[in-house]
């Protein structure tokens, strides 16, 4: 039997890894990167209320950064009542879910939007599952 060594055979590289392919993808990407890095300057319209035995602000309605991750949302209504890190709160996205903390109100607005501004409600204790 003759055995074939490996210097006979020529092998190709596919495709995604030539040197040209690999330097537009490797923009594509910069560029993708570069875009979601951006700040969205834009303000969203947040409307909170409140649920069950929470007390009821006198201004409802706030224009926040839609870039701002949910968490600034809890932090910011925390300050506007006045209550400790540790004091209970719940808050959910139009009385159905609770948003995770990491969520962006931009993606919570365009996905979970009403009347043009997004509905936060607010508790002292869990309201639903």
């Amino acid at each position: 039997m003759a055995s074939s060594s490996p210097d006979t055979h020529t092998r190709a590289l596919p495709t995604a890894w030539t040197a040209q392919e690999n330097l537009e993808n490797i923009a594509e990407a910069l560029n993708a990167l570069e875009t979601y890095n951006k700040k969205d300057a834009s303000k969203v319209v947040v409307r909170f209320k409140a649920v069950g035995n929470a007390p009821i602000m006198r201004q409802n309605f706030y224009k926040i950064t839609a870039s701002n991750r949910f968490q600034a949302v809890i932090q910011f209504l925390r300050r506007e009542l006045g209550w400790k890190a540790g004091d209970p709160l719940f808050t959910y996205i139009n009385l159905a879910f609770s948003p995770a903390p990491d969520d962006t109100v931009s993606n919570l607005y365009k996905s979970f939007s009403t009347d043009g501004h997004l509905i936060v409600n607010y508790s002292t204790t869990a309201a639903w599952g």
